[in-house]
């Protein structure tokens, strides 16, 4: 491997690996009755104890150090005093900032005992994410990830967000390219070894259709459905890729 992929890599890999912890302390607390501003201030603490920075914070004027987005709420929800309750889907985004490097993931907590149809998309969230992962290498088009995520999603009976994807991270929080979670195989850019991007799907159980709510962050599903996401920071290898958020899953 180049020695510029090297270096990138093992930097992404320390942030991501502080990420990563900082969702494996939340998995220790979380439960009914507890809100989402303490998962914030719990994510807060781990990171900044571990000599890094909440990359969402004040981040284009985001108000807290990571999203907390339930039920509903597909993506960037805001932290607050609100309570999780038993059979809340929840999930939890991470962004860690160490030595000008980027680390972004995210994993959805189940709160107590959750819906059949809610443990069935948490699950084929995670598998697509996977699935996808599994396929990136040097070469491929990106299209491909889009494809293959959108594919196994539709069998199951559920619905790939369009107005959010996944992106480039490095040094910069976000850039391109853009990782579009549908699509259709052989299009768009072909990837290059040494590549960092998130693949970080968000899957509905109902239909695709997003709107953003008035504190302008808060994406919701349209028609109320559940929605579930996972993310990983990953590297393309010639042969493959490296997860640089890698985490304790299933729990």
């Amino acid at each position: 491997m180049d020695n510029n992929f090297k270096e990138a890599f093992e930097k992404t890999k320390v942030a991501g690996s502080i990420a990563a912890g900082a969702l494996d302390e939340i998995n220790k607390i979380i439960k009914p009755g507890i809100s989402t501003d303490e998962i914030d201030k719990i994510s807060y603490e781990y990171i900044n104890d571990n000599k890094a920075y909440s990359a969402p914070l004040y981040y284009r004027g985001f108000p807290k150090s990571c999203c907390t987005s339930t039920n509903h709420i597909v993506c960037h929800g805001i932290p607050s005093d609100k309570v999780l309750r038993e059979g809340d889907i929840v999930n939890v985004d991470v962004t860690a900032f160490k030595d000008g490097w980027h680390g972004d993931t995210s994993r959805m907590f189940k709160i107590g005992n959750i819906s059949t149809k809610a443990e069935k998309l948490i699950e084929t969230t995670y598998n697509s994410m996977m699935k996808a992962i599994n396929i990136v290498k040097d070469g491929i088009n990106i299209g491909d990830i889009g494809s293959t995520i959108q594919t196994l999603v539709e069998a199951e009976g559920f619905s790939v967000v369009q107005d959010f994807c996944g992106h480039g991270i490095g040094q910069s929080f976000h850039k391109e390219p853009n990782v579009l979670h549908y699509g259709k195989k052989s299009t768009g850019e072909k990837l290059k070894e040494g590549m960092i991007f998130t693949i970080e799907p968000m899957i509905n159980s109902g239909n695709y259709e997003t709107k953003i709510l008035n504190d302008g962050w808060t994406a919701v599903t349209k028609d109320k459905s559940l929605s579930a996401q996972f993310e990983h920071t990953i590297g393309v290898t010639k042969d493959g890729c490296e997860i640089f958020t890698q985490i304790n899953w299933p729990n």
